[in-house]
């Protein structure tokens, strides 16, 4: 089945209007981060997310702007040196930005949030790392206890790829922390014609997809256009390869949307044209297997 898409809002320029313009469309989830648009982003979706309450929203903690930083040390939940640092997963400031998360999205409960790169709190030192992640869940699953939260998984550029952590192993971190029966529902990791691996590895039943598709995970694509690169990189010829009749993004697009695993594709549209160009291509019967394999085989001898 193809995958379905949803606003990522890390490089939208016009966040309020793209989030109406989603929610139109019948999109169903909307990502942000309490860093993104130099850290106004979710209070441009709150009023979107006011205007329409079906509209999920997963955000996120860990890394943050200067502002925040210096407001988290005020609060006593981080040190001058960790601020310092614009990024952690210190349980005290996890506890700290969900809340403000709630406050500035205008949102009682949270759909989903996200620990942020958790690879970028202890680099090199996998047990240090793990232990972190695991305090961070544990304050995450007192906010679902608590109704703030309804789950939370982790949102992660290269985590899974370098195999800091697997899925395997944020299950079993989650397990732990919660004590048994958690609540971790979801990866955020980035797929696309530029990082192939996972498509690569999902079509050989290996890698994190497979994995999170077999734990009931959702999975939502970050950067499938690899920050709006990947257009021009892409030839027609590849294009029509893909599906012929699409353009180069929305090939792209549907490639994505059909790797095997994916739920959502996280598209930072801010115009009309580009979310409707983009839904028009996930409206297409999904690229099968063979196609895939097909498609990584030609862009592996490019």
């Amino acid at each position: 089945m193809t995958a379905q898409l949803a606003l990522g809002t890390y490089r939208c320029r016009a966040i309020p209007e793209a989030a109406d313009r989603a929610a139109a469309s019948g999109a169903q989830w909307i990502d942000t981060a309490p860093n993104y648009a130099t850290g106004r982003a979710q209070e441009l979706l709150a009023p979107a997310l006011a205007a329409h309450p079906s509209l999920r929203i997963a955000t996120k903690a860990g890394y943050f702007t200067a502002a925040t930083g210096a407001d988290a040390v005020n609060a006593g939940v981080l040190t001058e040196d960790q601020a310092a640092t614009g990024h952690s997963l210190a349980p005290d400031y996890v506890r700290w930005q969900t809340g403000r998360n709630r406050e500035e999205l205008g949102r009682e409960r949270l759909d989903l949030v996200l620990p942020h790169n958790p690879e970028r709190a202890h680099p090199g030192d996998r047990f240090a790392l793990h232990r972190a992640m695991r305090d961070a869940f544990v304050v995450l699953e007192q906010a679902v206890a608590a109704r703030h939260v309804a789950g939370y998984g982790i949102a992660t550029w290269a985590g899974l790829e370098e195999e800091a952590f697997t899925v395997g192993q944020l299950l079993a971190l989650a397990a732990e922390a919660a004590g048994g029966r958690h609540h971790l529902v979801a990866i955020q990791m980035p797929v696309s014609l530029v990082m192939m691996t996972p498509i690569a590895q999902a079509l050989h039943g290996r890698g994190p997809l497979p994995a999170a598709a077999g734990a009931g995970l959702r999975v939502m694509a970050s950067a499938p256009l690899h920050g709006g690169e990947l257009p021009g990189m892409v030839d027609q010829e590849l294009a029509d390869l893909i599906r012929p009749g699409l353009t180069s993004a929305q090939a792209c697009v549907l490639a994505v949307a059909s790797c095997p695993g994916v739920t959502n594709v996280l598209l930072a549209a801010s115009g009309t044209s580009h979310w409707r160009e983009a839904a028009d291509a996930v409206a297409h019967p999904s690229l099968t297997a063979a196609q895939l394999r097909e498609i990584t085989r030609v862009l592996a001898s490019a």
